[in-house]
Order: C-alpha cells, then structure tokens, then sequence
C-alpha cells in the first residue's frame, strides 16, 4: 500500500524537547492513518444556533493553523512497521480483565499514593484543599500512578534493583497531581458540569477557584519535579504541561470544522492523552538506570496506549449510556469537538457533514447525527484504529524480561480494548 508524508503541523518543539521525549523531527504516515474528519464548535445541543463559547471565535481560528516540517514520530506510524496481531478479544476461555486484577502488584504502592496525594497539596488553604479532596476523592483510576509502579518494578528488575526508589515514588505523585489539574480546567473549558458521576470542582466552587485550584496543582507539581533534580526527567514532564495547552488550543481552533483530517485528530489525543502517560512510563524507566533503548521503548508503549485509550473513551461516547460515562452521551459530539467514530463516518455520510456544518440548529440533528456515526461503520474503524494502537503497545513490551509486572503491563492493554467489546 502506497504511504503519504506529513501535513507537518507545527507542534512549537526544539530539537531539544523532541529529544527529551524520545521524539523525531519527521515521521510518514500510511494512507489508512490519513482521512478527512469534521471537528467543530464548542457548544451544548440545546443553545441557539447563534450561540458561541468563549473559546471559538470559530470563523478566525479555524484558518490559523500553523504548519513547520516537525512531527513526532511517536504520534504516526506506517503500517508496515506494525507487528503481526497479538491481540485476540475473542477468546472464549479468557475472563474479563478488571483494574482491581492489574493493579494488585502494585497493591501496596497505590495504597501509600492515595496517603499522600492529599497532603502533597499541601493544607494551607482550605478551600483549595476541599477542591483537592472532592476531586481526588471521585473516584478516579489511578491508572497514570499504576503505570509508573508498574513500569518502575518491571525495568527495575533488569538493574537488580529489589525496592522502588523515593524517586519512583514522588513520580508517581506528581503525575497524578498533573493529571488532576488538566482534568478540573478541562472541566472549566467544556463546561462540564458532571465528572466520574459527581458534581466538577467549577460547578461546586465556581469557575475562579476551579481554575485557581487547577493552576496550584500544576505549580506545586512543577516544585516536586523540581526538586527530583533529573533534567531529562524535568524537561520530559515539563513538556506534557505544554502540550496540554497546545492539545485544548488545536481543539478549539478546530470546532466544526469538517475537513480535519484524522492525522489532526492523532496529534490532538496525543497532546491531551498520550503525552502524560507516555512521560510517565519513560520517566519510570528513567529512575530505574535502564539504557536509552530501553525507556524510549517504555515512552513508545506509553504514548500506543495513551493514544488507543482516547480512541476507546471517544467510542464509549456513542455506546454507553449517560449513567455509564458518568457524564452526558455523545456530550463531544454535541459541543462540536468531532472525534474518530465522526471522522470515519464522514467518510460514508455526505448527510453527517451537513448536520454537522449547521451546529445541530433543528430540532432532532443532534440525534440524528449520532445514528449516522453509529449505521456508516465509523465506531467499527475507530475500533480497528484502537486496536492497531494496541498492537504496537503490545510490541513494544517485548524489550522486557515476563514478570507478574509485565503481564500487569499487557493486560492494561487489553483491559482497555474490553471497554467496547
């Protein structure tokens, strides 16, 4: 099959930072990786068709894309250079794989992690420690920390290391803490007023102390990674805080627009997702002495899995119910940011397009919307896509010795493609 080169969207990186990520300044992309999408405007279903977020000026945005010959190779792989399918969902005497069954290795260490992230706060001020709590306290995964347990014990093991360092440790932390900032501002921007089945830290506090809270979590994060006194590491984590804000300004700058292409998409989940998780596994590796091959190929299965778990959480918007996201259904579609099931269904709707161009003005085009990306075939090739994503997560495990912690590590893999079957 014939490949095509990069659109080379500009992704305000130096050589330095592409080095520090494990990054290359050019990559190819396959024809299957390269499709037209429809990414829109920011806004809840029920708002007149004149109704504008605070984040569009969609007219003026949606031109100013900036384009350099730069591109991570972490993000767009040709398809050649995927390895043979490892991964089977369909085996009938495998039971289902619960977070509970993976994280019980490192049972012990997420036990002190939520000891921790409370006080790491820091108590100073109340009303930022009640946001802490209540966000903290939602019920959240924890899958980011359990990443770094993992990947620490699994790469530790090769330098006969038998206990994880502080360093390990405070990683963990401060990942989390990352995470938890991007999470309450993104509450802030797409106006959510729900997240994990409770009321966001904005919707109870107000928007000044979310953005507050959120804003003193990612300093006081950015004063532990300090003090780990690691530059490759420091510049690593620094890094994924810039490319939060580089993934919600593409977003913005791409609501409504349907002549996105699925490349855009790509580098979108990567700045928004897979960044942090792909810092984490290679940052990990990093404290554990491991080579340079070794956790660029910690970096590579962290940034596979990052980007097929976006792919998965956006089919999940179709599929599930209110009740089960914990959040309103289909809510991206109905604001206008147009995921990969829309991307895939642009393909095959000509209708889909011009529903979508018309911000769902009339009564009904939100849901008649979402049963076109359901009947056109685009949540099966968002599946496909994840799956593909899977595959290389799978692959670039291979570099490590089995243990229960590389199994961990695998099984991550296949709990997240489980989610849609």
């Amino acid at each position: 099959m014939m490949s095509m080169t990069s659109h080379n969207l500009d992704f305000g990186r130096s050589v330095l930072d592409l080095l520090a990520c494990g990054c290359s300044s050019s990559a190819s992309i396959h024809r299957s990786s390269v499709r037209k999408i429809a990414m829109t405007g920011s806004r809840k279903s029920n708002r007149g068709c004149g109704a504008r977020r605070l984040v569009c000026c969609r007219q003026n945005l949606a031109r100013c894309r900036v384009y350099s010959t730069k591109t991570p190779e972490t993000l767009l792989n040709e398809v050649g250079q995927i390895p043979p399918t490892v991964l089977n969902l369909k085996e009938k005497s495998r039971s289902p794989i619960s977070l509970a069954n993976i994280f019980e290795v490192v049972a012990e260490d997420l036990q002190t992690l939520n000891q921790n992230l409370k006080s790491i706060v820091g108590a100073e001020n109340p009303v930022l420690m009640s946001a802490a709590e209540q966000i903290f306290g939602a019920g959240g995964k924890r899958l980011r920390p359990a990443l770094v347990f993992l990947v620490s014990r699994a790469t530790a093991e090769l330098v006969g290391l038998k206990e994880l360092t502080t360093k390990h440790r405070r990683l963990a932390e401060i990942i989390e803490m990352i995470h938890t900032a991007s999470l309450i501002h993104d509450d802030v921007l797409d106006e959510s007023d729900m997240r994990r089945g409770q009321e966001t830290v904005h919707q109870l506090y107000g928007t000044r102390v979310a953005v507050l809270a959120g804003d003193f979590m990612f300093a006081q994060s950015s004063w532990y990674l300090a003090n780990l006194e690691n530059l490759e590491v420091i510049k690593l984590i620094s890094q994924v805080i810039k490319d939060f804000a580089s993934g919600e300004i593409k977003q913005a700058s791409s609501l409504f627009d349907c002549n996105l292409e699925l490349e855009e998409y790509l580098i979108k989940s990567y700045y928004k997702t897979a960044s942090l998780i792909a810092a984490s596994t290679k940052g990990a590796a990093i404290f554990s002495g491991v080579d340079g091959s070794l956790s660029k190929q910690m970096y590579e299965y962290g940034r596979n899995l990052g980007l097929s778990f976006q792919i998965v959480d956006d089919i999940l918007d179709f599929t599930q119910s209110a009740e089960q996201l914990g959040k309103p259904a289909a809510s991206d579609l109905a604001k206008g940011n147009l995921t990969a099931p829309v991307i895939f269904a642009l393909e095959k709707e000509p209708k889909l397009r011009e529903i979508i161009e018309s911000e769902f003005c009339e009564t009904g085009s939100l849901d008649e919307a979402i049963k076109l990306v359901k009947t056109s075939g685009g949540i099966e090739k968002a599946q496909e896509l994840a799956k593909e994503k899977a595959n290389l997560a799978i692959h670039n495990l291979h570099c490590l010795p089995r243990s229960p912690f590389r199994v961990a590590l695998e099984d991550m893999v296949m709990f997240n493609l489980e989610r849609f079957v």
